[in-house]
C-alpha cells in the first residue's frame, strides 16, 4: 500500500469553501446593510437627530412664551409695541423717522 503525501480535491475543496464563506459572512457583518459602520453612521444621524430636537425644543419654548405674552391673561406691553413697530411699522406721533 502507497500513500500520497498529495491532499485531495474534496479536502481542498472544504477548506475553499469554509474560508469563502467566513470571508463573506466577516464582511457583511463590518460592511453589510446590518453591519458594524452602518450601525456607527444610524448612531451619529441619531445624536444629530438629538441636538436637533433640542434646539427645536428650545425654539417652540421662546414662541410659546411670546404667545403667552400677547395673550388675553398676560399682556407684555413693551413686546406689545415692539411687535407693532416691526411687524405693523408703527409709530407713535411725537417720533420722528430718520432713513
Amino acid at each position: 500500500m502507497t500513500r500520497s503525501n498529495k491532499p485531495s480535491i474534496g479536502a481542498f475543496t472544504f477548506f475553499a469553501l469554509a474560508f469563502a464563506l467566513s470571508a463573506y459572512f466577516t464582511f457583511a457583518a463590518v460592511q453589510g446593510d446590518f453591519g458594524l459602520f452602518r450601525r456607527v453612521e444610524i448612531q451619529a444621524e441619531a445624536d444629530e437627530l438629538r441636538l436637533d430636537l433640542d434646539h427645536l425644543k428650545l425654539e417652540i419654548a421662546a414662541m410659546e412664551n411670546l404667545t403667552r405674552r400677547l395673550s388675553d391673561d398676560f399682556l407684555d406691553l413693551d413686546l406689545l409695541d415692539e411687535q407693532a413697530r416691526s411687524v405693523l411699522g408703527l409709530l407713535r406721533a411725537d417720533e420722528i423717522v430718520i432713513r
